[in-house]
């Protein structure tokens, strides 16, 4: 899977997969004239001057040179130092693979990266599954704000970060260790649980963090982001090869025996 900024030539598609993830997840309780109001509203022509805004990002996932998902965020607050991420929408046929976690994890990891000195998430106070999602993914409801959609009204609810050591764990100089957005992940029938918030960079994608269960307190080794694999390892060094695809991490530290 690959994640990467949108470009203009994303628009078009990012506007289809908006509308099949809202008439997917919010016609329970927003009807079609709505959803069709929403997407015009904030993915329509404005959309292109958006993704120009420096204030704003615009992530994609491509799954098979595919664009799959994609997810929306803002700067705001004093200083423009809160990284806001307005939406995740994963096309109706690509969920159920991980793809919304790892784009959250990616998402997040842009935004602190740009200047962001806080996290939080909104969602439509109606929608269960998205609200469920951001609950078991290291946040915590704080509030309530209100949005307008067509001509009415909705709730969502405002998520922030749980509290997190944020300690480099690892000593890879990655930071934020402590910070787990964990997903069960089967390769070759064997399920391990990937922490897609403890990542190492890699040259062709970055790696994450595999426990073996979902209390986190084996580590069972690394999970490839470029093939999805397994079969990889690390030396005393620091260095990660995949024996899958090539994506490796170059060494992170000296090791002691050159000391």
């Amino acid at each position: 899977m690959n994640l990467r900024e949108a470009t203009e030539d994303d628009l078009e598609t990012v506007r289809s997969i908006a509308h099949s993830s809202l008439s997917s997840s919010y016609s329970h309780f927003l009807d079609e004239e709505t959803i069709d109001d929403a997407v015009e509203q904030w993915y329509g022509e404005s959309l292109a001057d958006d993704m120009a805004n420096e204030d704003f990002l615009v992530l994609v996932a491509e799954e098979d040179g595919e664009v799959v998902a994609f997810s929306q965020s803002e700067f705001v607050g004093d200083g423009h130092n809160t990284g806001q991420i307005l939406w995740i929408h994963v096309d109706p046929d690509a969920r159920g693979s991980g793809t919304g976690v790892r784009l959250l994890a990616r998402t997040r990891e842009e935004l602190l990266e740009s200047g962001a000195e806080h996290i939080r998430a909104t969602v439509l106070e109606d929608n269960e599954t998205g609200n469920e999602f951001y609950d078991s993914h290291g946040f915590e409801r704080s509030g309530t704000i209100e949005v307008d959609i067509g001509e009415e009204t909705y709730t969502e609810n405002v998520f922030v970060e749980s509290e997190s050591d944020d300690d480099d764990s690892d000593g890879d100089g990655d930071g934020d260790d402590s910070w787990r957005a964990l997903e069960e992940v089967t390769v070759d029938d064997e399920s391990v649980f990937v922490s897609y918030g403890e990542v190492a960079r890699g040259s062709d994608a970055p790696f994450y963090t595999a426990y073996e269960h979902e209390d986190s307190t084996s580590r069972y080794g690394w999970f490839c982001g470029n093939c999805d694999s397994l079969d990889n390892a690390m030396d005393s060094m620091g260095r990660i090869q995949c024996n899958s695809c090539g994506n490796h991490r170059k060494a992170t530290r000296w090791d002691a025996s050159y000391l």
